[in-house]
C-alpha cells in the first residue's frame, strides 16, 4: 500500500461500506471493496488487508444478529464454501493481478446488470433446492477467497428462499463469519498476512467499528432503495474500469 490520500481515502470508503453492508443495510453490497482498492492497489493485497477487517465485523455482527440466523439453508451452503475456498487457494498462484482485476470487474459488472434487469429471476421459478444450495455455496466460496465477493452467488440461492429480512441478513453473516475465518490460513500460507498489511488492519478498525454500528441502525430504520440505486452504480462504473485494466494488461 502505497500510503498516498487517494489510497487510504478509497480504503477508508471500502471499509464503510462493507461495515454497513455487514450491519445489515445494502444486502451484499460489501462486495465493492475490493473493487473500490483495486482502483490503486494490487487486488491481492486490497484482499489481504480487508480479511482481518471482514473477520472482526463478522464478530460484531454475529453479536447484532444472534441466533436468528437459519441453520438449515448454512448446513447446506457452508460445507460446499469451505470446498470452493480450498480451490480457489490451490488455484490462486496461477492468476496475476491483472487476472484478478478483470474477474473481478466481470463480477461486479454482472451483479450490477442482473441488479437492474433481473435475467436471474427468470430463471428460477421455484425455491432452490439442496443441489442449487450446495452450488452456489462453493461458488460463494471460490469468489469469495479471490476477492471476498462471495455475497452475490451467495444471495442467488438465498434471495428466493424468501425469508425475512433479518433471518437472511443473519444467515449469512453466520456463513461469512465461518468462511473467512477459514480463510486466514491459505491467506497466512500464501504469506498475505504479514506484519504491514495486519498494521493497516488495525487501523481500519475503529471505523469498521463504526460501520457496522450504522448498519445495524439503517437496518432497523431506512429503505435500501436508494442506497441500492447509488452503489449499484458505482459497482457497475467501477467495475467496467477494472475490466479495462485488467484487459489491457493481458
Amino acid at each position: 500500500m502505497d500510503g498516498s490520500l487517494q489510497t487510504w481515502l478509497l480504503t477508508l470508503v471500502a471499509v464503510m461500506i462493507v461495515g454497513i453492508s455487514k450491519g445489515g443495510f445494502g444486502g451484499g453490497l460489501g462486495m465493492l471493496a475490493v473493487p473500490i482498492m483495486a482502483l490503486t492497489m494490487p487486488p491481492l493485497l486490497a484482499a489481504a488487508i480487508l480479511l482481518p477487517v471482514l473477520c472482526a465485523m463478522d464478530l460484531m455482527a454475529m453479536r447484532a444478529y444472534w441466533g436468528r440466523w437459519s441453520l438449515e439453508h448454512v448446513k447446506i451452503t457452508l460445507p460446499a464454501a469451505i470446498l470452493g475456498t480450498i480451490v480457489g487457494a490451490f488455484t490462486f498462484q496461477y492468476l496475476n493481478a491483472d487476472h484478478i482485476r478483470f474477474v473481478i470487474g466481470v463480477i461486479s459488472t454482472g451483479f450490477a446488470l442482473n441488479s437492474w434487469f433481473k435475467p436471474a429471476q427468470r430463471w428460477i421459478k421455484h425455491k432452490p433446492g439442496v443441489k442449487a444450495g450446495r452450488f452456489w455455496g462453493f461458488t460463494s466460496g471460490l469468489t469469495s477467497f479471490v476477492s471476498h465477493t462471495g455475497g452475490p452467488p451467495l444471495s442467488v440461492y438465498l434471495l428466493p428462499q424468501q425469508l425475512d429480512k433479518t433471518t437472511l441478513q443473519a444467515t449469512t453473516v453466520l456463513f461469512f463469519t465461518a468462511v473467512n475465518y477459514f480463510k486466514l490460513l491459505p491467506y497466512a500460507l500464501l504469506g498475505q498476512l504479514n506484519f504491514a498489511n495486519l498494521k493497516i488492519s488495525l487501523l481500519l478498525l475503529p471505523i469498521a467499528a463504526l460501520a457496522i454500528g450504522m448498519g445495524v441502525y439503517l437496518h432497523k430504520r431506512v429503505s435500501d432503495k436508494l442506497f441500492y440505486q447509488i452503489t449499484y452504480l458505482v459497482l457497475f462504473i467501477t467495475g467496467l474500469k477494472l475490466m479495462v485494466d485488467g484487459w489491457q494488461g493481458f
